[in-house]
This record gives C-alpha cells, sequence and structure tokens, in this order.
C-alpha cells in the first residue's frame, strides 16, 4: 500500500478530515483504516501494531526487540496531539 492508497481512501471515507487526519511516515503497509476515538470525536488513523514491529524489525536486521523499543519510544510514544495515529493490538483467535 502506498501513502496516494491511503490518502485516496481517507479522501473518500472522510473527506472533511483529509488535512487533518495524521499519518505515521514509513508504516503504509501497517496502515488499517480510521477510527473515531470517542463519540463524536476527532478521527485518528489506525496502523497494526504488529506489521510496524515487522516493518522495524526489517530495518533492525530482524532484531524483534530493538523494533519494539523504537516503536514504544519514538512512534508510540510521540503525541503529537489528538489526532495522533494509534497503533492497535489485533485480536487473534487461534
Amino acid at each position: 500500500m502506498t501513502r496516494e492508497d491511503i490518502v485516496a481512501f481517507i479522501e473518500q471515507e472522510a473527506p472533511d478530515d483529509i488535512n487533518e487526519i495524521l499519518l505515521a511516515d514509513g508504516f503504509e503497509d501497517a496502515f488499517l483504516g480510521i477510527a473515531e476515538m470517542t463519540w463524536h470525536g476527532p478521527l485518528v488513523a489506525v496502523y497494526s501494531r504488529e506489521r510496524a514491529i515487522d516493518i522495524l524489525a526489517s530495518q533492525f536486521d530482524g532484531d524483534y526487540d530493538e523494533a519494539v523499543e523504537y516503536l514504544d519510544f519514538n512512534v508510540t510514544g510521540a503525541y503529537v496531539g489528538e489526532r495522533t495515529p494509534v497503533f492497535a493490538l489485533m485480536f487473534s483467535k487461534s
């Protein structure tokens, strides 16, 4: 998925918010969609935490622990306002 694909999706689904929704650079393949964090609250971009870790691990030569630490400190720990993207843990029924 490309950033252009994501922008096109947001333009279609939430045209009034296209210039407000913040996207996480480099995590296009982890993008899941958009969500309303609270009732009638602002829409935010939603990413898969697992996919984001996989993306980072590939950049850190497969080091999963380093990827988790980087994501926690530099990405999810970087609050940039009420439109900060969220990284969801996906439920998997084994």
